[in-house]
């Protein structure tokens, strides 16, 4: 894990602060191979008809789910000349990492009766349990998440989040 030691955080005795890795396209390689490789060219951020390949931090591309959610159509890694998105394995293998996880201000945990992730979850990852008192709570099932992001943008609280999970050198073992 690489940190980031700030001047700031130095003098002011907090130390350095663990830098997290954006989140890239789907079957990107392992961050530092993907920015070894990337030339900055673009080309997936243009090909991705969900629009949610933005640029991010250094000119490299970045997933945003704020702007819907990833179809796993492939295209990004087949545009991908240098390689950074690994095209030989869209569909052997997991796009990558992600799932999603549920925050406190989530309307139906706090009473108030809203399904909105669980209707915009194709993969049926996001189910509702009732629960004592005639609330149904949402559960999410982590080996059905795709981390396709449908759940995000939808809900009214910003209650999920987008997390990376283990296995994320998952790609390198398969090149």
């Amino acid at each position: 894990m690489q940190v980031s030691l700030s001047r700031r955080a130095f003098f002011s005795g907090r130390g350095a602060q663990p830098v997290v890795a954006p989140f890239r396209p789907p079957w990107s390689r392992a961050e530092q191979h993907f920015v070894d490789l990337c030339t900055h060219c673009n080309e997936c951020r243009d090909v991705c008809a969900e629009q949610i390949i933005v640029l991010g931090g250094g000119g490299y591309p970045e997933v945003d789910f704020q702007n819907g959610e990833c179809s796993f159509c492939g295209d990004c890694a087949q545009v991908c000349e240098p390689g950074a998105i690994v095209a030989a394995h869209v569909f052997e293998a997991l796009p990558w990492n992600l799932g999603v996880e549920l925050s406190a201000n989530c309307l139906s945990q706090n009473g108030v009766m809203c399904r909105v992730c669980g209707e915009r979850c194709d993969a049926r990852a996001i189910r509702f349990q009732l629960a004592v008192g005639g609330n149904a709570l949402p559960v999410i099932d982590q080996s059905s998440c795709t981390g396709c992001g449908a759940c995000i943008a939808p809900c009214p609280v910003g209650a999920l989040e987008i997390k990376r999970f283990e296995n994320e050198d998952q790609l390198e073992e398969l090149s």
